[in-house]
């Protein structure tokens, strides 16, 4: 006789596991403690089998018999349904784990464990942060280039529209990285490149003259903020790196006794590592630093936190300070200033500025060729850089050789 609500909720527990018949082979057990738990016998390929279909009443009768049901058709169907569960439930656990932000973890400490700059890895969960609110849950098979572009416009909505480019491409990389562990077939954001609107390109500030630059020099000589960031300032224009390299840099780096600074490949943004030869100058000043932060990490730690490196933001403010607003001079037109009066010097080989910069050619067969650090040529460079930054500060007259000569 089949059972009902109310005969369910009226069965009393035993000592010992007791089992109650409903139809078509599904049963009760209920345990000494009250539990009640559906079951269902069956046999296949001639073994006795048993299958769980959960616990009562978060399984309600009818649900029960549903899967009562189901499971006779797959037997008549000659499917073991134990096995046919099974499968269902690591399809289930496989979906989970092939939503987007279940990919897109997986791929982005797949670039950490590469060694990707800290930056940069910072900057791609900052792209996908964005992206999260409307792809995390959804299985990556499933999102369209419609749902990708709807993201991208809320992104340009804002006038971001070089961080709106940016995430295309970090979205992109996550669908490639989806075909490449056989969970996605198609890279939604591939076809979207030319349904964004394209930034104007806009060149960072720099001086770039003479006179110009040595304003500049005197009035970073006369910075009246913190000493510390006053050093960071000063140390700029001689050493022309990056400012996250600067700000990032760190004692145990440096050799001042060979006068070197070498950077290692991770915090290189070409992901190569890098050597910069250190002028007297450039000594001077960092011996007047090591009082100040040498017992530290960073030559230029955080004012919040030593265990931290200054602000990206606190060279420019110290120009802002300065009176340079931020269409005249940025922190990165420091390097954009040496390379202009560098290559106008005409006594460096074009090639010796371009390692001292840290960029990468992009012809394969041109590296192939130049593979020289140009290291001798450097240390005097840099050397000659120092001593021609004095001299515009102090409003010497210049006299540049004619371009060629060496």
């Amino acid at each position: 006789m089949a059972l009902n609500h109310i005969q369910i909720t009226h069965i009393k527990p035993q000592a010992h596991p007791q089992k109650v018949a409903d139809s078509g082979g599904l049963y009760l057990v209920v345990q000494p403690n009250g539990t009640k738990l559906w079951r269902m016998n069956y046999r296949y390929a001639g073994r006795q089998k048993t299958l769980h279909f959960g616990i009562w009443p978060d399984v309600g009768l009818a649900d029960a018999r549903e899967l009562r049901t189901a499971a006779r058709k797959k037997i008549a169907a000659g499917l073991d349904p134990a096995v046919a569960k099974r499968i269902e439930n690591i399809a289930r656990k496989v979906a989970a784990d092939n939503t987007f932000k279940g990919i897109a973890e997986e791929w982005v400490s797949k670039t950490e464990r590469e060694g990707r700059a800290q930056i940069t890895v910072d900057k791609i969960r900052w792209l996908l942060g964005m992206a999260y609110p409307m792809l995390a849950t959804l299985p990556i098979t499933q999102i369209t280039p419609q749902e990708v572009l709807a993201v991208l416009r809320k992104v340009e909505a804002t006038g971001r529209y070089e961080s709106a480019r940016r995430m295309r491409s970090v979205l992109s990389r996550v669908f490639r990285y989806a075909i490449a562990t056989a969970r996605a077939d198609r890279d939604m954001a591939s076809d979207l490149r030319g349904a964004l609107i394209t930034p104007r390109v806009k060149h960072l500030a720099a001086i770039t003259t003479p006179k110009e630059a040595g304003a500049l020099m005197r009035a970073i000589e006369g910075y009246e903020g913190h000493e510390i960031t006053a050093l960071a300032l000063r140390l700029s224009p001689h050493l022309f790196v990056r400012p996250g390299e600067l700000r990032r840099a760190e004692w145990s780096e440096f050799d001042t006794g060979e006068a070197i600074w070498s950077l290692p490949a991770e915090k290189m943004k070409m992901r190569r590592p890098h050597r910069v030869p250190l002028s007297r100058q450039v000594l001077i000043i960092l011996k007047e630093l090591r009082v100040l932060t040498g017992h530290g990490r960073f030559l230029f730690p955080s004012f919040r936190s030593p265990r931290q490196c200054m602000s990206e933001n606190t060279i420019n403010a110290s120009l802002r300070r300065l009176g340079y607003s931020r269409d005249e001079m940025t922190a990165h037109g420091f390097r954009a200033m040496a390379a202009t009066l560098l290559n106008e010097m005409g006594i460096w080989n074009p090639d010796a500025i371009e390692k001292q910069l840290a960029h990468l050619d992009t012809s394969m067969v041109r590296r192939a060729y130049t593979r020289g650090e140009y290291w001798d040529e450097r240390v005097k460079m840099m050397q000659h850089w120092s001593d021609y930054l004095d001299q515009l500060r102090d409003g010497a007259k210049i006299l540049r050789p004619q371009f060629g000569q060496r």
